[in-house]
């Protein structure tokens, strides 16, 4: 495991590999610990911000017949990508994910679910166990409660994951607004899904247009 302070600490995309755990109506119908579409934004922008700096996504979802399919906004920033449908609760107890992690040969596990205290408790301790560095999205996740979530979150980080938000994820892969290859893809991403800060972007946005 990498070091747990410093820079070797924090995030690179080249090291990171994001699972984005049963994002799906079933799951969203009990969730009480956020606002149902404030979990779909983040989540939806943290996938696109990945895109943005080549992480590899991995999309899986829990008895999708009955559960229902992926949210559409996931679907649609990887229309290609069939998400991998278990009967597992515990992702990591399904072959088929762990070998897509694997195929990567990354170890900067990021992980975001539904619910927190369940589908992204189990696997991340799990992950843990084979030295993967676990980072689990707390916004991009959310549990039947606030408590459950609290919880979960307080057990997890026991155990030795780290607790982010999708907004520091994105910032720790950017790093340097000098690096232009990434910069303007993850604007855009701000843009659309950065609430505040995407209403703070367009006003400078319209002001330095004004300028020039």
């Amino acid at each position: 495991m990498t070091a747990k302070n410093g820079i070797g600490a924090l995030l690179r995309p080249e090291d990171s590999v994001l699972v984005l755990i049963d994002h799906q109506p079933y799951q969203f119908a009990n969730l009480h610990s956020h606002e149902p579409t404030m979990v779909v934004n983040n989540v939806v922008g943290l996938a696109k911000g990945a895109k943005a700096f080549g992480v590899p996504v991995i999309l899986t979802t829990v008895l999708e017949e009955r559960g229902g399919y992926i949210i559409k906004g996931l679907q649609d920033a990887f229309p290609e990508q069939k998400p991998i449908d278990r009967t597992t609760i515990n992702t990591w107890e399904d072959r088929r994910v762990v070998e897509a992690v694997e195929k990567t040969g990354r170890r900067q596990l990021i992980l975001a679910a539904l619910w927190t205290e369940i589908c992204l408790a189990m696997p991340t301790i799990h992950a843990l166990e084979e030295d993967y560095d676990v980072f689990i999205v707390t916004d991009a996740s959310g549990g039947v409660s606030a408590e459950a979530h609290d919880m979960a979150v307080r057990r997890m980080t026991a155990a030795g994951a780290v607790p982010m938000t999708w907004m520091a994820v994105l910032a720790e892969w950017q790093r340097d607004w000098a690096r232009e290859g990434t910069a303007t893809a993850l604007t855009e991403v701000l843009a659309d899904h950065g609430g505040a800060s995407a209403v703070a972007f367009a006003w400078e946005m319209q002001l330095l247009a004004k300028r020039a």
